[in-house]
């Protein structure tokens, strides 16, 4: 959205936001086989329980070409797939906490390619929020500590805003929209236009092309074997597991605090990236949680 801008980062992730992926389940991923590559066009689609109105001709061409781009995608929609296996479980329970349909965890996707990214605009995280839009819905931000980066607490700040969005406009698909295009700017959309479904309204390209884009990755995410993608169980990135470790007063080394954990700096950096900087002052005494991996590293 432009409260979070994030239109660098489809430029500086790849030709990624549009990206593909997703780590489906064991089932529909398989023993890794040669599969020839193949394209498949839906009969329907929906978005959040929301039916995509693939009759209409403009809906089905623009659709055609976000599944036809993100189809082809080889190398991106393979480290995606990994990637999805290790971040979806943590996503899906905050989502469906939340109420928010789980259809979102792919906008995740189109945002960020599951990566802690930063947009040329300075949107950072796999949900893509600027720094004033991160502060208003209750995350930390600053050259110490940058929750955009904290994947839990970031879906949390991201399940904020759809909620409100749904509340404005009445629908899921919008809400999404929203996301990318902005709540004013998409609101001012359908004021001038008089029109409240998403497939009617006439947008910038890069929101016209957004929901496309999610509706794309959803579909082959859930169905790799058709669009070319079969990958082994073993080949996916799998969670690392961690205990958890509460802290209430500054650490003034990190790389020290690192060892005595038993861990590396550059360990904890990997599991805690939303620690900034080579220290961690707290003078308010405020309650961290800080991962430190058991295994896997």
């Amino acid at each position: 959205m432009k409260l979070m801008k994030k239109t660098g980062l489809i430029a500086s992730v790849v030709l990624v936001s549009g990206i593909l992926i997703h780590a489906v389940s064991d089932e529909k991923i398989g023993d890794k086989a040669p599969v020839e590559k193949g394209y498949f066009f839906p009969a329907e689609i929906d978005f959040a329980g929301e039916k995509t109105p693939l009759n209409i001709v403009d809906v089905k061409e623009r659709f055609d070409r976000e599944l036809l781009v993100n189809a082809n995608l080889d190398a991106s929609t393979l480290l995606i797939i990994k990637r999805a296996n290790r971040f979806f479980p943590v996503i899906e329970p905050i989502l469906k906490k939340n109420g928010v349909p789980d259809d979102f965890k792919y906008l995740a996707v189109a945002e960020s390619a599951l990566m802690n990214a930063t947009s040329s605009a300075g949107a950072k995280g796999f949900w893509q929020f600027m720094a004033d839009t991160a502060k208003e819905r209750g995350m930390e931000v600053n050259d110490v500590v940058d929750e955009r980066y904290h994947l839990e607490k970031s879906t949390e700040a991201a399940c904020k805003y759809l909620l409100d969005a749904y509340k404005k406009f009445g629908s899921w698909t919008l809400a999404a929209a929203s996301y990318n295009g902005g709540f004013g700017g998409v609101n001012k959309q359908i004021t001038i236009q008089g029109v409240t479904n998403y497939y009617d309204l006439l947008l910038t390209d890069e929101t016209a092309r957004y929901v496309f884009r999610i509706l794309a990755l959803k579909q082959i995410m859930q169905n790799p074997v058709q669009y070319g993608f079969n990958v082994a169980p073993a080949e996916l990135y799998q969670a690392i597991p961690t205990r958890k470790l509460e802290i209430d007063s500054s650490i003034t080394d990190l790389a020290s605090f690192a060892k005595s954990q038993g861990i590396n700096y550059k360990i904890l950096k990997i599991h805690n990236p939303w620690l900034r900087d080579r220290k961690l002052t707290n003078p308010a005494k405020k309650k961290y949680v800080i991962e430190i991996p058991t295994e896997g590293y």
